[in-house]
């Protein structure tokens, strides 16, 4: 019964939202899982006669399955676009997640790097290695541009323009954006390309790529996670780190720094600002300065 409108929010999250295939995906899981609810309980309504009711039941029914708040949230997001759809297309005249609250998220914060610290986990790459010029380049880039590990292994060498000092990233749901680079990590970029990429047998097809792994292929997510938490221990840093702490450390140092929060979120590739503003978690001595500095009480 529900297939036709699955097909149609398939075409909609693809064409009108030009959505990447993991997240139509994901979308369509949500839905699936809603009429699975539905069948299970023997009320395979059309999209437009379900109410508030049977969704805040299907919601109590995947926390009974063991979901977590954090899947639940994502999937009441997966349901509401559904009806967003559901709605353009005059299929239901109401929209029942309207009232739909989804379980509160205990936003963690994310461990940080200090600069010095991030200096200290680059200082233990072996750079007589021909790997080693690869990896400084490779997190150099990472905390220059606050990159997604995915966004790094796709870097493209046509996406790079270092001539102007920035890069093409394509992020989440295939979206681009420009994001500045900074003079040491398109020095370390130039020397890998040309002292040490040059030399790599490149396999058919990952021409364009630009951070290849011996064997002349793109690398692997996995193996930049393994290569960051190798160096992190060298360091002797006890922090959880992983690619993203990269990220999450240039967030951090510039917000601390003074840098607008929308530039941030521009160069991140949030879509919500909301997302952005994990990264205002400033530690204390950093906002009493700030309120010594601009707060007329503390002038006085």
């Amino acid at each position: 019964m529900w297939e036709p409108y699955k097909k149609g929010f398939k075409a909609y999250l693809q064409l009108e939202k030009s959505l990447s295939d993991n997240s139509v995906n994901a979308y369509l899981r949500d839905v699936e899982k809603l009429t699975s609810f539905l069948q299970v309980n023997d009320e395979l309504k059309k999209p437009g006669d379900v109410g508030l009711k049977d969704l805040q039941q299907f919601v109590k029914w995947a926390a009974r399955l063991g979901m977590t708040s954090a899947s639940q949230a994502r999937m009441i997001s997966g349901i509401r676009a559904f009806y967003k759809y559901c709605q353009t297309e005059n299929i239901s005249q109401k929209d029942p997640t309207v009232l739909l609250e989804a379980p509160k998220l205990k936003r963690a914060l994310p461990d940080v790097l200090s600069f010095d610290e991030i200096e200290n986990i680059i200082a233990q790459i072996d750079l007589s290695k021909p790997e080693g010029g690869r990896n400084k380049a490779i997190l150099e880039t990472m905390y220059s541009c606050g990159l997604r590990v995915s966004e790094v292994v796709n870097l493209k060498i046509s996406q790079l323009f270092l001539d102007v000092g920035f890069i093409r990233v394509i992020g989440k749901g295939d979206k681009e954006r420009l994001v500045p680079i900074g003079r040491s990590a398109i020095k370390y970029i130039n020397i890998y390309r040309n002292d040490i990429r040059t030399h790599i047998n490149v396999k058919p097809g990952n021409e364009n790529i630009l951070f290849l792994n011996k064997r002349g292929a793109g690398m692997s997510r996995v193996m930049i996670f393994l290569i960051i938490k190798d160096l992190a221990k060298k360091a002797g840093i006890k922090k959880n780190i992983s690619p993203h702490t990269f990220r999450h450390s240039f967030a951090t140092h510039l917000i601390e720094g003074g840098a607008d929060l929308r530039a941030v979120q521009e160069m991140l590739g949030h879509e919500s600002i909301t997302t952005t503003e994990i990264y205002t978690h400033l530690n204390r001595d950093f906002l009493r300065k700030t309120l010594e500095q601009f707060h007329p009480a503390f002038k006085r």
